[in-house]
């Protein structure tokens, strides 16, 4: 028997022999469910982690002023860089044709903690919570430009079209808060115009249902587009136009079986439910003082870094599982010294914060935080390596992040780099090993996890080999 005939058959019983239409008992199924299942299959074993803060900074972050410490290029200053390292390594088209003269880290370091993490004097509030922190200063890339590195950061794949990795876990595991979307996105209010574009892409859903893209909450009197009623509609309206559609798009479903109706009924619902609990959730005026003291002075400006880390402190308490803040901006060509240390002016006592602000709760146990941007910079200067506006060109052979709680060993380094942070010398941790690790505490097997579409089965960490960093599991 053909499988439109199994179809028919189906049907006519369920709609013919019992009286109850597949339309009526999907409605019902979405209208009883407490929360959002993922797949019957996951988690494949117990977790560590129910949910990820990912403080993804945009533009690259330069590890030889913050984190990876090389004191022994002060006397390589102003020499070239040798071809021994550079190994001819691919430059961008900004420094491809000058000299690649060794431009030494900046700042002062600090070895913190009983960890003896080395930290910049620009980041003295991560300094105090670096026994907390695990860093890894073996990441590694393929990507030299912005869009395709952040693109392979964030979805696994250098062009857009393949889900993010919030929207795989969305997928895969599932809500644990029914009235608000598992994946949510804040990007940070600039206090100057930006010049980093953040695209759709980075927190899209690609072939997944739409129902698990990330939801951009907006820096505005409405957090989220469309969501407020116009004047004038009670609420009792809203209710019973919402009922009438999801009437009318479960019978136009029981023609087409196109997934993509049933995602158009449960956003219907989830807006609904969400004009209650976005303004609850965006409201920081319960906040005590002592809360904004913590995360800092920029913390009461809505749309801030600051503001923002709060709202993922609070997103965590809610129960969403996968809660990303972009801060762009650290695309530093040029000037170096002072723009870098406006954006850890930023952002150093507001990740610091949320560090002891979620451990004190006693959410950082079960929470997954992760701290970086999609590539490095380099240690050759950009310009004339020894003014005050020098800058540094992009980097993806070697670069630092952090990673805190859910699992992750606090108090350790993993992975160095050679004398010139410009390759791993040891331990390195490809993007792929990032991704595979987070699922990993979040209870997943990477390569057990798939996704078919377009004839193949795809995975967030593709076909390349990929492994969880084992070593900085707790």
């Amino acid at each position: 028997m053909s499988e439109s005939s199994l179809n028919t058959t189906r049907r006519y019983f369920l709609g013919q022999c019992t009286g109850i239409s597949v339309g009526a008992m999907a409605l019902h199924a979405l209208a009883e469910q407490p929360e959002v299942p993922g797949l019957p299959s996951l988690p494949h074993f117990a977790p560590k982690a129910k949910r990820v803060i990912f403080l993804t900074h945009s533009g690259g972050p330069s590890q030889l002023e913050l984190y990876d410490h090389k004191p022994g290029l002060m006397r390589l200053a102003g020499t070239e860089l040798p071809e021994s390292v550079r190994q001819g390594q691919r430059l961008t088209t900004m420094t491809a044709n000058q000299k690649q003269l060794i431009l030494p880290g900046l700042t002062q370091f600090s070895r913190c903690g009983k960890s003896g993490a080395t930290i910049s004097e620009w980041l003295p509030h991560l300094q105090g919570v670096a026994d907390d922190l695990c860093f890894i200063k073996s990441m590694t890339t393929d990507q030299i430009n912005h869009a395709p590195a952040m693109t392979q950061f964030l979805t696994g794949h250098q062009l857009p079209g393949r889900p993010s990795m919030g929207s795989w876990i969305s997928y895969g595991l599932g809500s644990l808060n029914r009235n608000l979307p598992d994946y949510l996105v804040l990007i940070s209010k600039m206090q100057r115009p930006s010049d980093q574009p953040l695209y759709d892409h980075y927190w899209g859903s690609g072939f997944l249902p739409s129902r698990y893209q990330g939801v951009k909450l907006r820096n505005s009197k409405d957090p989220v587009l469309y969501l407020t009623d116009p004047e004038g509609l009670p609420r009792h309206l809203r209710r019973g136009m919402l009922d009438g559609l999801a009437e009318l798009n479960q019978m136009r479903f029981e023609k087409t079986h196109d997934p993509e109706i049933t995602t158009r009924i449960r956003q219907y619902e989830m807006a609904y439910r969400m004009q209650s609990s976005v303004p609850e959730l965006t409201d920081l005026s319960d906040e005590p003082d002592h809360v904004f003291d913590m995360y800092g002075p920029d913390s009461r400006r809505a749309g801030s870094y600051a503001a923002n880390c709060i709202l993922a402190r609070r997103l965590a308490e809610r129960g969403v599982r996968f809660i990303q803040l972009f801060h762009p901006d650290w695309d530093h060509h040029s000037r170096l010294p002072s723009w870098c240390t406006a954006r850890c002016r930023d952002t150093d006592q507001p990740s610091a914060a949320l560090i002891k602000d979620l451990k004190q709760r006693g959410l950082l146990d079960d929470t997954l935080v992760l701290w970086g941007g999609e590539f490095g910079r380099g240690v050759a200067g950009q310009g004339k390596w020894d003014s005050p506006e020098a800058g540094r060109d992009h980097h993806p052979r070697c670069f630092t992040m952090w990673m805190a709680g859910g699992g992750i060993k606090p108090g350790i380094t993993y992975g160095a780099t050679d004398d010139f942070s410009y390759n791993v010398a040891e331990n390195p941790v490809h993007v792929r090993d990032l991704h595979a690790t987070v699922m990993h505490q979040l209870g997943i097997d990477h390569e057990r996890f798939t996704f078919r579409a377009q004839g193949l089965d795809f995975r967030l960490t593709g076909v390349e080999p990929a492994k969880v960093v084992k070593g900085i599991l707790a």
